[in-house]
């Protein structure tokens, strides 16, 4: 071994990489205080304190998206139907069911358009319903 070498091949690399790594840590858990109530500004991250938070989706617009979806995706026959694999509660799966039956029969007698518009109506309708009193009990199936 020659003097000044490295006992382990890539050991100033690994030396380097673990320094980095320390000092990234370390700046990032030291934050400055703030003046007005002592909170750093990872404890305003971690509470949302500082910055507005993205308004929530309201149930009853998550309920008509995935029925709305999966109801056309069931109506041209692109899926097997199973609600789990959907995503959907036992709730949800029935008023997809609901929604595909009456978007047939529109599809039959009004054709794919009308059919379209049916599944946007009543799936807006029936997931309002729903969740009209807030989100229903009952589990995950609920």
């Amino acid at each position: 071994m020659k003097t000044g070498e490295a006992l382990w091949p890539g050991a100033p690399l690994g030396f380097g990489l673990g320094l980095a790594l320390l000092t990234g840590a370390l700046i990032t858990g030291c934050g400055q205080a703030d003046s007005k109530d002592g909170a750093s500004p990872r404890d305003a991250a971690q509470t949302g304190a500082g910055s507005p938070s993205p308004s929530a989706t309201p149930p009853e617009d998550l309920c008509t998206r995935i029925v709305t979806y999966w109801s056309r995706e069931v109506l041209t026959g692109d899926t097997y139907g199973d609600y789990q694999s959907m995503g959907l509660s036992g709730r949800q799966y029935e008023i997809l069911r609901k929604v595909v039956d009456a978007a047939r029969a529109e599809k039959k007698s009004k054709g794919a358009q009308a059919a379209e518009r049916l599944i946007d109506r009543e799936a807006r309708a029936d997931c309002e319903d729903l969740y009209r009193d807030g989100i229903p009990s009952g589990g995950p199936w609920g």
